[in-house]
């Protein structure tokens, strides 16, 4: 069976209802998006005659050939017996490395510990170290060696304080070795009543054993277009709107289609979070049918992210009052100091190079042109010589709203910030100073312009 999108699951479902299935599965992609999908064909094959028995594996702590040992064995147990992986290392390789990497520093900056190891634990595990393993010893050559990319700058003794909880020591099977015995066992053939689910978020695509699963037994694309896109955004709302109107039904609930936007702003792209907030506004109204804007307000907050950006708006329009305010305000919602800090540098990195764009000859920038003429003119023209194009992805007026803002700054002075915001990061990671103090002492030097 070939690869299949995740919008093609109805399809699926139908053909296994029917009593049509395989033996081999894999979901991939977004987290939350393959359990679902998952959950929703294991029920379907629990529903067909004989039922069956699920079997729950943890892949952050599997024993694959205890795994292999019960796809090979017939049960005593009546019906299907379906072997479900989740958060499967089959699929990782060195060439995963790198975004995987990526998700433990996001995982770390939303203070999300639990994440954090889980993708730490896959991370070693690529080069078949132990849990014990620390990273902060682990120098330049020997990371580029073990992981194929450069090592991150700055400690990592905060990962090996998150790994310093892991309870398995062992060194785990290389996804290689383990991938290449479950492809031998599944060419040979198991028994016919046991089924084997595979998810993960991150799969190398030319790995033998993801060929094999497309070529003698299917695999669910669960993934998601990135970046800020008019596409990419088309599809996330489509995702989460499926999600939400999937979580009123079950509560006989319905809501505004200005309801639903808002519950997008708010809660941004996390499925997980839609759909608990969404189940949290279904109990909330009890009786009554309609979810209103009013019901949004009393019981869903902003998310991190709009604080986050109420925190620079604020910085940017210099309100030292608003600005503290924010930050005490993250602080106690849990938001971690270095996310904090993370967002700040991003911010003003962005300014600076937009500040630095300002200055060439060409294009020519003018003070006080119009979003009419930003758009039409200088943007595109921006845009042809083929540099910064991330930062210039975004929508126009907020470009020009951004570019706008650069304008109110000279580059010294943003190059200054960011020095202090190098200094504030080594005083959180090497100063036993409460990170409130150092903050406010950051915002304060910034503010009221103390030079480096």
């Amino acid at each position: 069976m070939p690869l299949i999108k995740r919008t093609e699951l109805p399809a699926l479902l139908k053909k296994t209802a029917e009593g049509e299935f395989c033996q081999l599965y894999l979901f991939f992609g977004e987290r939350y998006l393959c359990r679902e999908a998952a959950d929703r064909l294991e029920k379907t094959l629990l529903t067909l005659d004989g039922g069956g028995t699920v079997h729950q594996i943890d892949g952050d702590t599997e024993d694959s050939g205890r795994t292999l040992g019960q796809l090979m064995n017939f049960s005593l147990l009546p019906g299907l017996q379906i072997h479900r992986v989740t958060d499967s290392r089959l699929f990782h390789s060195k060439n995963s490395a790198s975004s995987i990497w990526a998700k433990v520093e996001q995982a770390h900056a939303e203070n999300k510990d639990s994440a954090c190891r889980r993708h730490l634990l896959a991370f070693l595990n690529l080069a078949g170290l132990p849990a014990g393993e620390s990273l902060q010893a682990i120098e330049g050559g020997q990371w580029q060696k073990l992981f194929a990319f450069s090592r991150p700058a700055g400690s990592l003794l905060w990962a090996d304080e998150l790994l310093g909880g892991a309870n398995a020591q062992k060194k785990t099977d290389s996804g290689t070795d383990a991938a290449g015995r479950f492809q031998e066992v599944f060419m040979k053939g198991i028994p016919p009543a046991n089924i084997l689910l595979l998810s993960a978020e991150t799969v190398d695509k030319r790995k033998k054993f993801f060929t094999f699963i497309k070529k003698h037994g299917v695999a669910i694309d669960c993934s998601v277009a990135s970046g800020g896109g008019a596409a990419a955004q088309k599809g996330k709302k489509e995702i989460l709107r499926e999600l939400v109107m999937k979580s009123l039904s079950a509560h006989k609930k319905k809501m505004q289609p200005r309801v639903l936007e808002q519950l997008y702003e708010r809660v941004g792209f996390h499925p997980v979070a839609v759909v608990m907030e969404t189940e949290k506004l279904c109990l909330f109204v009890g009786e009554r049918e309609s979810i209103t804007l009013e019901d949004l307000d009393e019981m869903v907050g902003r998310t991190r992210e709009d604080a986050l950006y109420e925190l620079t708006d604020a910085f940017g329009k210099k309100q030292t009052g608003r600005t503290i305010v924010l930050l005490h305000r993250l602080l106690e919602n849990g938001v971690h100091s270095l996310a904090i800090l993370a967002t700040m540098k991003n911010y003003l990195r962005k300014l600076l190079v937009f500040r630095s764009l300002q200055l060439q000859p060409e294009p020519l920038y003018q003070p006080g042109m119009s979003a009419q003429q930003f758009q039409g003119n200088y943007l595109p023209a921006l845009k042809a010589q083929e540099q910064w194009k991330d930062l210039l992805k975004g929508h126009p007026y907020a470009l020009f709203m951004s570019f706008s803002k650069a304008g109110e700054f000279s580059c010294s002075q943003l190059k200054n910030w960011l020095y202090l915001l190098l200094q504030a990061e080594f005083r959180l990671k090497g100063a036993p100073l409460p990170p409130e103090l150092v903050l406010e002492e950051l915002f304060f030097s910034m503010l009221f312009g103390r030079k480096k």
